[in-house]
């Protein structure tokens, strides 16, 4: 039998048959390993231990210890252990498809009668009973037509119509979990033993379309969530809780921020509360970048078809953009416009005005650009998701020599903009050449080392998103990590020679010729009402002082004390801080409660003993204790409190 040389993580090679699996590799190592291991990674690609190996490969033996490979195995495995629950509960439950998502996995049904959610609990039961039989997984590959056959004669319609989609060439491969099968690529554990039945759990029901198709039948999601695990669901779990606490929508609401209505979907009504939050935000960004050394410009909202052509956003973009027809003068023919999804071409446009030297470069550009894109109504997502938003947006015009030092800049304006904002903990990714691409090597090769010398300069590793750049130019990604553990890609900068050469952009050079400048769109926010949505969700409505929309409500205790609550408003409002009378006639406990729900910051209760001695009684948020203070004291606190901090 021909031979075949498996090379292993150490860089040590071994001799075995051809057509030898994983689990035989892993027995001739140990026996404990043999015992171990759920999986190997053949060539980069991940390997179920019963698949044969028939050629010279790089391979590596996985256990539950390697996580990434652990979790992705345990969530499929349990896609199919609960399918195979649902249809032992209920027979003529017809079954389609179960992929792995985020943290767990989903499996659409088509039954007759809906999923309660009394009905999760029952097919949990089922699936720890089918977990704890320790059933053999097996696998083979199948003729498409005897596949085809084996479903039709189970009434499996979904499986048939799958098969038929599938390219001629592609094995069908077939997965036993005990008696009950699935059309799967795999890998699969060993037997359903292994899962570890105390660290799932299924999280909700949904309608979903037939492979998305609207006019297809809609099908009945179960979601369910899974770790290697039972502490690490556990912590999930409590996320998730912590999260419902922090929905944005939730306390948006509460805090009385905005509100969203069917007859502009995707877009928002700005209470004062919540435009208060913004224009703070937009005005500290205002004066950061007005400090870092950008011009702010403000550029049309519907533009002409001509220059979305010119861009090549009309090809690549056109069904995401919101077109508007225009009756010009009543000609014959309609004028086509857009409502704009970015401000690159129309930045380009001011770009393009009066001559240009290299000695105005770089020309740092700004605006607070209001764009609208199509989403689709099933992707909006309160004010995480909409079609109507601005971005801090920004072009950089520079030369290829200068996309390092402005690259490195941006990053340390960056920095400093989320550490004010309370957000510390963020990482960089670097979008390298995609496969398909314009420019040479050469150019790649110098832009891609201008970005990471960057991002090393600045003080900061990265990481490395190989073929995951735009085909003219890689690009940096920002991402935070907020109080809750989750990711947010916000800031990004992305080098594009390409808008400028379309769009026929350039400056004189030294040389007294014309050049093409590089462009660099960067983003530091990403969209304002993103953006305000993580923040929100990141302090769990307790903003920052000097961003919260009301920092002090002041409070009587009794009616004998409004003439000082309304003096004592005054001087705080002289000293810049945003301060409020409540002086109904409720009792104090009712007045401190519902601020509380609202975020108020600073509580500052007066009553007659506070009016004698011109004190407040101080009560913070999350605070049980008060305190009192004299109102000159406290005044000059606050004020420094409400001082945005680039202003400290």
């Amino acid at each position: 039998m021909a031979q075949i040389s498996l090379t292993f993580p150490d860089g040590n090679a071994r001799s075995y048959d051809a057509g030898v699996t994983p689990a035989e590799v892993a027995a001739s190592i140990s026996t404990s390993l043999a015992k171990k291991a759920i999986s190997a990674t053949v060539n980069g690609a991940h390997w179920d231990l019963q698949w044969p190996i028939d050629s010279d490969a790089a391979i590596a033996i996985h256990t539950m210890k390697d996580e990434e490979q652990a979790n992705e195995l345990i969530r499929h495995d349990l896609a199919h252990v609960m399918a195979r629950a649902v249809q032992e509960i209920w027979p003529d439950t017809k079954v389609t498809i179960g992929p792995v998502i985020e943290n767990g996995w989903y499996y659409d049904f088509d039954r007759a009668e809906p999923f309660t959610p009394e009905d999760l609990g029952t097919i949990e039961k089922k699936m720890k009973e089918i977990i704890n039989k320790r059933d053999a997984v097996r696998t083979v590959v199948w003729e498409r037509d005897r596949a085809i056959q084996h479903y039709t004669d189970n009434n499996e319609p979904y499986k048939v119509e799958l098969i038929e989609s599938i390219p001629g060439d592609e094995p069908l491969r077939m997965y036993w979990h005990g008696d009950w099968q699935d059309l799967c690529r795999g890998p699969h554990l060993q037997h359903t033993g292994q899962l570890p039945g105390d660290a799932f759990k299924l999280m909700s029901i949904a309608g979903a379309y037939w492979r998305g198709d609207s006019d297809r039948a809609m099908l009945q999601r179960i979601y369910g969530v899974a770790f290697t695990g039972k502490e690490k669901l556990k912590a999930h779990l409590h996320m998730l809780e912590e999260a419902a606490k922090r929905d944005h929508r939730k306390l948006g609401r509460e805090m009385n921020l905005f509100h969203m209505q069917e007859e502009a979907p995707g877009q928002i009504f700005w209470h004062p509360n919540g435009w208060k939050i913004y224009t703070t935000l937009q005005d500290y960004m205002r004066r950061m970048q007005d400090r870092d050394g950008y011009v702010e410009v403000n550029t049309p909202q519907v533009v002409d078809r001509k220059l979305w052509e010119a861009s090549g956003h009309w090809d690549k973009y056109q069904e995401n953009m919101f077109i508007v027809e225009v009756d010009e003068d009543h000609a014959r023919e309609k004028a086509v416009n857009a409502l704009k999804p970015m401000n690159c071409p129309c930045h380009v446009q001011v770009f393009n005005q009066g001559l240009k030297s290299y000695r105005d470069l770089p020309l740092r550009m700004a605006e607070f650009g209001s764009c609208a894109r199509y989403e689709p109504s099933g992707a909006l997502h309160g004010i995480m998701r909409v079609r109507g938003f601005t971005q801090d947006d920004g072009h950089i015009f520079c030369s290829e020599d200068q996309i390092e030092s402005e690259t490195a800049k941006f990053i340390a304006f960056l920095s400093k903009v989320y550490a004010d904002l309370g957000f510390h903990d963020w990482t960089i990714k670097l979008s390298t050449r995609p496969e398909k691409r314009i420019g040479s090597d050469e150019s790649w090769d110098l832009v891609e080392k201008a970005l990471g010398d960057a991002c090393k300069a600045a003080g900061y590793e990265y990481e490395l998103l190989e073929g995951e750049g735009a085909f003219y130019g890689p690009k940096l990604e920002f991402t935070l990590t907020d109080a809750i553990g989750r990711n947010w890609q916000c800031g990004t900068l992305q080098v594009d020679p390409n808008l400028p050469e379309r769009l026929d952009a350039n400056f004189i050079g030294q040389d007294g010729s014309k050049h093409r400048p590089f462009m660099l769109h960067r983003a530091t926010l990403g969209s304002f009402e993103r953006f305000i949505g993580i923040l929100i969700e990141e302090h769990a409505g307790k903003l920052p002082f000097w961003l919260a929309p009301r920092q002090v409500v002041v409070a009587s205790i009794t009616s004998d004390a409004d003439d000082y609550v309304n003096e004592v408003v005054e001087t705080l409002r002289a000293a810049g801080v945003r301060a409020e009378a409540d002086i109904r006639n409720e009792k104090i406990n009712y007045k401190v409660r519902e601020h509380s729900v609202g975020k108020v910051p600073v509580i500052l209760a007066v009553g007659h003993r506070e009016v004698e001695e011109r004190t407040v009684s101080v009560r913070r948020l999350g605070e049980k204790q008060t305190k009192v203070e004299a109102l000159d004291a406290v005044t000059k606190a606050l004020a420094v409190e409400a001082t945005p901090p680039d202003l400290l």
